[in-house]
């Protein structure tokens, strides 16, 4: 019979993502047919799945630590935000709705259906699902009409782990005091606790463990120290974007969106020893660089005035007059373009945005949204390339005689008649190794080499190991049931 265990945690970014993915990649390894699953995830960051739907892209990289294709199930409901106040509803891999956070609470009763549905397939077609929450169940003013945490818990009867963040600060009262706001049925859920990102000895800790036992009356599966090569895996959040990273002598600034989507786009340019890489934040000039990147964003007319606010506009026309180039992907791309129209209010209220005019292009936004894994060629360096398009809007004009690349034989993205700005839609280009190797050497950057995918899965595979080193990962899936 196929099994099911929840790590739900304590606060947000607990590691519960990564904790998931650890425990899918220690199944695997342990002859089990595993599956992620988190019933309702809010994230920009998105993946194109193998049967044609969009997921958080953690659940994305949790199937790949499970040795599995993405699918729309394993993340039945995903909300991206567009606005401070309102989010793109997408079920089960398709666009739904667009809703205020005040109205989705009337839509989430509806949508429990759609997460057991997806759950009872992932069930009856693997030994083991392993489930993340969303947020934490102590927010116990959202319980009504949960489908993330305990409401699903409860009407799929999954036992649940509860991860606590000690790097943080305060986790004894972090996970004591879930207990206690808990409703009793739902604290009967929980089957143990697990403390998460600790810096320095454990033993440290022991006291602290045992008196969370004591007062819980929960099992331990142990305290898991800080995973410091969990930066080289894809961040759900743009919270957890770094800095930036040292490197090579080729310089490249990426400017982070309020709205920023996608942004894993970027993680292979940051492991390129010959790339120095700086994010962007809002107050910050853009650096003297040689490349800026543009990435891709959930609210482009939104992301536009967002960057105009913070004097980029004006940076980039100083970028090109000293002889820089610029990258815009998706979002980015529309940017660049002389003027973005939104007619029907798709991404926020009716209307249209003067584009930054650095391509001849302009982009009008329509209802229907492209979700496509596709396979082109480069155009400047003839070099394969693998990528997903995950966008609504057609981009149209001169510069488009000029593609980044060719899908098919149809021309693809866009470049300026100089040959320094480039727009493209496609994302997840610079993961395969032969396209990022062409495009650095045509910039004069010589390429480490290295490949992005086995880079990635030698990261999953010290994460279960870690797991497998400080946390009692066989008691954690025999609660499973």
């Amino acid at each position: 019979m196929s099994r099911a265990v929840m790590i739900q945690g304590a606060g947000s970014n607990v590691g519960k993502s990564l904790l998931v993915a650890g425990l899918c990649r220690a199944a695997r390894r342990r002859g089990l047919s595993v599956a992620p699953f988190k019933p309702q995830n809010m994230s920009n960051n998105a993946a194109v799945t193998v049967d044609g739907g969009e997921i958080g892209r953690a659940q994305a990289l949790q199937a790949r630590a499970a040795g599995l294709e993405p699918v729309v199930d394993m993340n039945p409901v995903l909300l991206k935000p567009e606005t401070e106040t309102g989010a793109q509803v997408v079920v089960q891999g398709r666009r739904v709705a667009t809703v205020k956070a005040r109205d989705y609470a009337a839509l989430k009763p509806s949508l429990m259906a759609p997460v057991l549905d997806s759950f009872g397939r992932l069930k009856a077609a693997h030994d083991i699902v392993i489930v993340e929450g969303a947020g934490s169940p102590a927010e116990v003013n959202l319980r009504a009409g949960d489908i993330a945490n305990m409401g699903f818990a409860r009407a799929a009867d999954v036992p649940v782990i509860l991860a606590g963040d000690i790097d943080r600060g305060g986790v004894i009262a972090q996970i004591v005091g879930t207990q206690a706001v808990l409703d009793p049925a739902d604290a009967a859920m929980i089957g143990g606790f697990l403390i998460n990102k600790f810096r320095g000895d454990p033993s440290l800790f022991d006291d602290g463990y045992r008196l969370i036992a004591k007062r819980t009356g929960w099992r331990g599966f142990g305290v898991v120290p800080f995973f410091a090569d969990a930066a080289k895996l894809p961040a759900e959040d743009a919270l957890d974007l770094p800095r930036g990273q040292a490197g090579g002598g080729f310089r490249v600034a990426a400017l982070v969106f309020s709205r920023i989507a996608n942004f894993d786009d970027l993680d292979p340019l940051a492991q390129e020893t010959g790339v120095s890489l700086t994010m962007v934040r809002a107050g910050e000039a853009i650096p003297d660089c040689d490349l800026v990147i543009l990435p891709g964003s959930k609210s482009t007319r939104g992301d536009l005035a967002f960057l105009r606010e913070q004097g980029w506009d004006l940076d980039l026309a100083a970028h090109l007059r000293r002889g820089g180039r610029v990258l815009g992907i998706c979002g980015g791309y529309q940017m660049l373009g002389r003027v973005v129209r939104d007619p029907e209010g798709i991404e926020g209220p009716p209307g249209e945005t003067p584009g930054l005019g650095l391509l001849d292009v302009e982009t009008v936004m329509t209802r229907d949204k492209r979700l496509s894994r596709v396979s082109a060629i480069h155009a400047a360096s003839g070099a394969p390339l693998e990528g997903y398009e995950i966008h609504i809007g057609r981009t149209d004009g001169a510069d488009r005689a000029r593609p980044f690349a060719r899908i098919e034989g149809e021309a693809e993205g866009a470049v300026s008649a100089d040959g320094r700005v480039t727009g493209s839609y496609l994302h997840g280009m610079f993961a395969g190794d032969a396209f990022r190797a062409a495009y650095l050497a045509g910039l004069g950057v010589e390429p480490a080499g290295r490949s992005y995918s086995a880079t990635v899965d030698a990261v999953l595979d010290r994460l279960a190991d870690h797991l497998e080193a400080h946390a009692d990962v066989a008691g954690m899936l025999v609660l499973a049931r």
